[in-house]
């Protein structure tokens, strides 16, 4: 029973819900298991890493520039993220100190009044009131209110203290904050200048790649040979999938063919089985270099790295024997064995693994076999 109910638990944490009736210790043993798969993923990716070949030193180049400039890409990602949570930080800090400053003139003001009340009441009010007073009645109602004016006061003082103590933290948050701020915007500076340089470095690679044809029939055939290559190591992959000691649970993608969302927004340039080297057997869809690529279909992703072809693929599997790949991306933003929602970016559009221009490609795949992507994506 136990059994059941820890699979139950892993299969409904795999897609999403989390049932309050199951028991704790369960739900943990459960977590447990899908981490397990993670490290399942991510070593069998390891694996593949070590075993593919690039066919010549160009295209190990190609190879190693291409992944440098995905991490590249994504270190200026996380530069600037940062740099928008600082700058946010600071505008809330400094808007805290604006109210801080309000608050303690507000203090200083109220304070003013009440030093006033006593100086009209002379130096000595308490011996001025005990001789003019004949009332005993009278004098301990007036020694009331000297009492409570002075209460009154030195928690005016006490709360201008408080601000100023919290006046002063804020301006040295602020100053750190300003100084990791100047020292972001160095390292976006060197980031810049290294994309740059990399950019220009993979130029100079596909160049050497292009004069090496002697034909269009050379560069065809070449194409052929790194889609030959590209489906080894796909096939590698459902290998490697096959024998993970728990698949991916079913995510029901089969119920939702003909309505999934278009993984970016674009254009469609190459169809299903257009004989064109590597887009062979999946869609072209042409899209601005940096846009956001997203999951069609909730999932678990079994890879993400550099094949010769479609330079950085990401593939996610759906259960069901169900895959989508994801290729030619500038860089990642989901890793081997990370689960993954619909909608959810997993990467940015790109021109890798050789690509005169920017675009996405995407297939499906059911039983390591593609089947035309345009019949799962919505219509429009």
């Amino acid at each position: 029973m136990l059994i059941r109910r820890t699979l139950a638990t892993a299969l409904m944490l795999a897609l999403g819900y989390a049932p309050a009736s199951v028991a704790q210790q369960d739900e943990q043993a459960a977590r447990q298991q899908l981490d397990t798969i993670g490290q399942e993923i991510d070593s069998m990716a390891q694996r593949l890493r070590e075993t593919e070949q690039a066919r010549d030193s160009a295209e190990r180049e190609l190879r190693k520039v291409e992944t440098e400039l995905a991490q590249t890409h994504q270190r200026l990602d996380q530069l600037q993220s940062e740099r928008r949570q600082l700058a946010d930080e600071m505008d809330q800090l400094q808007q805290h100190r604006e109210r801080l400053q309000g608050e303690r003139d507000a203090q200083y003001a109220a304070l003013g009044q009440q030093l006033a009340a006593l100086y009209r009441l002379g130096p000595t009010p308490q011996l001025k009131l005990l001789l003019n007073q004949s009332d005993p009645a009278e004098l301990d109602r007036m020694q009331a209110y000297l009492n409570r004016l002075a209460q009154a006061r030195q928690r005016r003082l006490d709360d201008i203290g408080r601000l100023d103590t919290a006046l002063a933290d804020t301006e040295q948050a602020l100053g750190e904050r300003q100084t990791r701020l100047d020292a972001l915007g160095d390292e976006l500076d060197a980031q810049s200048r290294l994309l740059a340089r990399r950019t220009e470095e993979r130029r100079g690679v596909v160049d050497t790649l292009d004069d090496r044809y002697g034909s269009e029939a050379d560069r065809l055939a070449d194409l052929n040979q790194s889609r030959e290559q590209a489906e080894q190591q796909l096939r590698a992959i459902q290998a490697e999938l096959a024998r993970l000691a728990e698949p991916t649970p079913s995510t029901h993608i089969t119920r939702t063919q003909g309505d999934l969302p278009w993984p970016v927004q674009g254009s469609i340039t190459a169809t299903f089985q257009r004989r064109d080297g590597v887009h062979y057997n999946g869609i072209v869809i042409q899209a601005d270099s940096g846009s956001s690529v997203t999951a069609v279909h909730s999932g678990r992703v079994v890879f993400a790295d550099w094949i010769r072809g479609f330079g950085n693929l990401l593939i996610i599997d759906h259960g069901d024997q169900i895959m989508t790949l994801y290729a030619h991306l500038q860089q990642f933003s989901a890793r081997p064995g990370q689960q993954v929602n619909r909608g959810a970016e997993i990467g940015r559009v790109g021109n890798s693994g050789g690509q005169s221009r920017s675009a996405l490609y995407f297939e499906v795949r059911r039983g390591g076999q593609p089947i035309n992507p345009q019949r799962w994506i919505a219509r429009r």
